[in-house]
């Protein structure tokens, strides 16, 4: 299905983004046809964009202009909170939509036709990070993952779970509500606000390990502060002493170029309606083929005891179908552009950025400068001004959304931004404008 969305080439009249979303949500009467041809359209302009700037592996000003056109953002709106929810591609809109149609007036379509095209999906998935597709399970989000690897590891009284300092409710709740049933430790490990290094990060868990220690669960990508944690160096280290690693990589699929045999991961979380565009209520979960033996599933019908496939994982019976076809759909999305140059566009701007925020007077980087522990979140505070000043001055002058995050406790408060590649230098340069702004009212 989500495949069949860019098979047709022909062309197909553009409409303005207004009378788009207008025609969509007024009940459309255009037919698949009609919305597979728009589909092709915008593939086609991505294409012949991509022969322009063949030889320019990190393209900016024109090709960035041309694919922010083909997201649905409400006129004037300038997001910058990926890490919460991010906006969708107009193709993959359009499959979610006409899925959702086919159910309405076609529902035999759900069980005789929908369920291949699923596993079409879960290939797509696959080759996108880098994994095989008996290592993939779809899930609804990150949440949902790191819950199935507390509850489906059998962890006894006594047994240690290493945590970091920054971790998302979603990967410390697990933990606890399996802490206060059966009597497992949890050991929170302390991270920098940024580490200064890998060797800090890994030796800091490393030091943290005792002999009760059977994992280690931890951001991949870390909401609070918006280190990228080099889980590659931490599962090598891991793994040498017998220790499983789960990683919550809730912001990590469409902003960076995942590879799951080369992070050497055993379960990995990851929630695709931030950056990647998929709508919400659909996420990835993986689990290494080695590993699976290890998990049991938590929710469960038929096909639970099913050996050698991710698949497991997913026995929720039936599920909103119009989901995971867009999530198909904006996997396609993303591979028209490139894995690459959308990491190297993201961290590009994320790095400028930065670069011009450490010129205002009292600013804290919460987030590395080193690319390889940073991506597209940054996190940071100014001596003396409340954070939320900041979030509600920039959001009434410019349309720019942003958000607080952090705790006062902490000592991580602060504002988080997100640099995705749709946004622009002079969106950066507004924004910079209106930290001034508030930064200058302090006493």
């Amino acid at each position: 299905m989500f495949s069949s969305s860019y098979s047709d080439n022909h062309s197909f009249p553009g409409f303005s983004r207004r009378d788009f979303v207008k025609t969509m949500l007024a009940g459309s009467t255009l037919s698949v046809t009609a919305l597979n041809k728009l589909n092709a359209s915008v593939y086609q302009s991505i294409t012949s964009l991509n022969g322009k700037y063949i030889q320019d592996e990190a393209p900016d000003g024109r090709y960035w202009e041309v694919i922010r056109d083909k997201f649905m953002f409400q006129d004037g709106l300038i997001m910058m909170n990926n890490g919460t929810v991010g906006p969708m591609p107009k193709p993959v809109f359009n499959t979610l939509m006409k899925t959702f149609k086919m159910q309405a007036t076609h529902p035999v379509d759900v069980y005789a036709y929908l369920p291949s095209q699923i596993e079409g999906v879960r290939r797509a998935v696959a080759a996108f990070i880098n994994a095989s597709p008996d290592e993939v399970a779809i899930v609804r989000n990150t949440t949902e993952g790191m819950n199935f690897v507390a509850n489906g590891l059998d962890l006894k009284e006594g047994d240690e779970v290493l945590l970091s300092s920054m971790e998302h409710p979603g990967g410390t709740h697990p933990w606890k509500i399996k802490e206060k049933r059966y009597g497992i430790k949890i050991t929170e490990v302390p991270i920098g606000l940024p580490p200064q290094s890998v060797e800090e990060f890994v030796g800091q868990f490393e030091e943290a390990i005792t002999p009760r220690t059977k994992i280690i669960s931890v951001s991949h990508t870390v909401y609070i502060s918006g280190l990228i944690s080099p889980i590659k160096e931490l599962c090598k280290m891991a793994h040498s002493q017998g220790i499983l690693v789960v990683a919550d990589g809730a912001h990590a699929v469409g902003m960076l170029n995942l590879n799951m045999k080369e992070l050497g991961v055993d379960f990995y979380a990851t929630s695709p309606y931030k950056w990647l565009g998929a709508p919400c209520g659909v996420g990835v979960f993986f689990v290494r083929k080695e590993a699976q033996e290890k998990l049991w599933p938590t929710i469960c019908t038929s096909g639970w005891d099913a050996e050698g496939s991710a698949k497991k994982y997913e026995t929720l019976s039936q599920r909103a179908d119009a989901l995971i076809l867009a999530l198909g759909e904006a996997v396609n999305f993303q591979n028209y552009i490139g894995k690459d140059r959308i990491e190297k566009r993201v961290k590009s701007l994320a790095g400028t950025f930065k670069q011009k925020l450490a010129a205002i007077p009292g600013a804290r980087l919460h987030t590395s400068e080193d690319p390889y522990l940073s991506g597209g979140l940054t996190a940071f505070s100014i001596e003396g001004v409340e954070p939320l000043d900041i979030v509600e001055y920039v959001r009434q002058k410019y349309n720019i959304v942003i958000r607080t995050v952090g705790s006062k406790a902490k000592g991580t408060y602060g504002v988080r931004v997100s640099t995705h590649m749709y946004i622009n230098h002079r969106e950066v340069d507004l924004l910079l404008e209106g930290i001034e702004a508030v930064a200058a009212r302090r006493g």
